[in-house]
């Protein structure tokens, strides 16, 4: 079987001109030291021609990966490794490992998590985006006042439908923070309209620190928010989130809150 041989200065220059003619970016870069491995090892022909498409196939990935995390606007970036399940014992891993595969989103379903301030919903709605980004879909995220104020724009300069198109868009649409500022009727009626854009086409991922029960305040309007929910629970994954706040916790252990009763001084 042949082997790969050592090449010359001048072979590697043309090879090295070949592979930037192709855009073999990555390639390019390591082409020495590939042929060298493989003089070394005396790979075949085809197992060395594997292994350079390999390289280049896996670089490619690497930038479309990083491409799509750019495009998604996390405001930070946390893995579903780095959560801490112990602090949060009313999270099934299992649930969360399950909307990791993304079957949710293949199937234009959506995922609600509910709970109080500070107990991870954002860290795992992000983890979850990126996850997504790594399987090689497009993600947005937004946080919900941005959104409507997006939405609002768009409607007073008559661009509505075309910032309609561009949400649905998205594989995974992640929106974060409802119910933290009161949505006006307008804010509430775009809303709708963009959930029905997605609706059973495109998945939605929301955190939300308000219950379901509490959305007809959220939104200001009963008759909206019960047109909203039928829309997102339809084909719904809902994770209630129960615990103590995580900033919360650690300020008390580095003693930096008091408790809340504190005695009375005498006298």
């Amino acid at each position: 079987m042949s082997r790969i041989p050592l090449a010359t200065g001048a072979e590697l220059e043309v090879l090295g001109d070949h592979c930037q003619h192709l855009r073999l970016t990555r390639v390019v870069q390591l082409l020495p030291t590939l042929l060298e491995q493989a003089a070394q090892q005396e790979l075949s022909y085809s197992d060395f021609l594997q292994t350079v498409l390999a390289t280049e196939v896996a670089a490619k990935q690497e930038k479309h990966q990083a491409l799509r995390v750019q495009m998604a606007r996390f405001p930070f970036h946390k893995t579903l490794d780095a959560f801490d399940w112990k602090a949060q014992p009313s999270i099934d891993p299992k649930v969360i490992k399950e909307l990791a595969t993304m079957r949710f989103v293949a199937n234009g379903a959506n995922a609600l998590l509910l709970g109080p301030p500070g107990v991870g919903k954002t860290h795992l709605s992000v983890a979850l985006g990126l996850e997504a980004c790594r399987l090689g879909l497009r993600v947005m995220f937004t946080t919900a006042a941005a959104l409507i104020t997006t939405l609002g724009k768009a409607l007073y300069e008559n661009r509505l439908e075309e910032r309609l198109k561009l949400l649905t868009q998205p594989k995974l649409l992640i929106i974060d923070e409802i119910g933290y500022i009161p949505i006006d009727r307008q804010g509430a009626n775009l809303f709708f309209q963009l959930v029905s854009r997605r609706y059973e086409r495109g998945a939605i991922l929301l955190t939300s620190n308000q219950s379901l029960g509490a959305w007809g305040d959220v939104f200001g309007d009963a008759v909206i928010a019960s047109a909203i929910l039928d829309r997102l629970l339809h084909h719904a994954t809902t994770i209630n989130i129960k615990g103590d706040s995580y900033r919360l916790r650690e300020k008390r252990k580095a003693g930096l809150m008091r408790s809340a009763v504190t005695p009375q001084s005498e006298g």
